[in-house]
């Protein structure tokens, strides 16, 4: 694993608090992301772990707290001002076209334009590009989404988020619907991105995944932060300890 630039977080979250209605989803949640990292979100179900994504992708803007990137205080009031400060979020659900080609998913809202038509000699170039850094096994990029597997999938969203020049990269559950062999793949890609120099943030239940390929992991707890741990420096008993609640964070 590389070793992460500690001087100055790509991105860090203080004291965020969430509230809905009656209910605090998150409360003084604090987080340090840096590049040449992958920081693993864990937590039971209901912990926030979804509400903290939502928090830094500009979903879901926060009621108290502060977000940093770059030490700078940013405002993500969308995703869009997420998009913005360098934050590029690949959820669960993807958000591809399935009817629509490679290409064009990779481009979705922002097509380069030659004069008034849509510059497709440069989407089709640029798309093969990215595929072909992140080593995804697609021969054709007019190929339909529709027609790919899950794993192939997961690689173009992630491509498309790279594509942007996001420099810190948020992934909800990037293997979930995966098998042994489209994980392995999915988990060498989020590796590269790391190693490019990019801040990786994963929302993960998969604990072999996160144990093999993550740097550090914060455990969320009913909103709270439970614990942070260096992978080499802890196990799985102690993770699940504190995601359970059995074990406490020393005083």
């Amino acid at each position: 694993m590389n070793a992460a630039d500690r001087s100055t977080p790509a991105l860090e979250l203080k004291n965020i608090t969430k509230r809905f209605g009656r209910v605090t989803a998150l409360e003084d949640v604090n987080l340090t992301a840096y590049s040449g990292e992958i920081l693993a979100i864990v937590g039971d179900n209901g912990a926030g772990k979804s509400t903290l994504i939502k928090a830094i992708s500009g979903v879901h803007h926060q009621d108290d707290g502060q977000i940093l990137v770059d030490d700078q205080l940013v405002s993500l009031s969308s995703p869009a001002d997420a998009r913005a400060a360098g934050i590029a979020t690949v959820f669960q659900d993807l958000a591809l076209v399935e009817c629509l080609d490679v290409s064009t998913n990779m481009f979705l809202g922002q097509f380069p334009r030659r004069g008034w038509f849509v510059d497709r000699q440069r989407m089709d170039t640029e798309s093969r590009r990215f595929l072909d850094e992140l080593k995804v096994t697609v021969a054709d990029v007019h190929t339909q989404i529709g027609m790919l597997s899950g794993g192939q999938r997961q690689i173009i969203s992630i491509a498309r988020a790279v594509r942007s020049g996001a420099h810190t990269i948020l992934l909800d559950e990037p293997t979930a619907a995966l098998g042994v062999r489209e994980t392995r793949h999915a988990a060498d890609i989020i590796s590269n991105l790391r190693d490019s120099g990019k801040a990786v943030i994963c929302v993960s239940h998969d604990m072999e995944f996160v144990f093999t390929t993550a740097d550090r992991i914060l455990v969320l707890r009913l909103g709270k932060v439970a614990g942070v741990r260096e992978v080499s420096a802890t196990t799985r008993e102690e993770i699940i300890g504190l995601i359970t609640g059995t074990k406490q964070e020393a005083a």
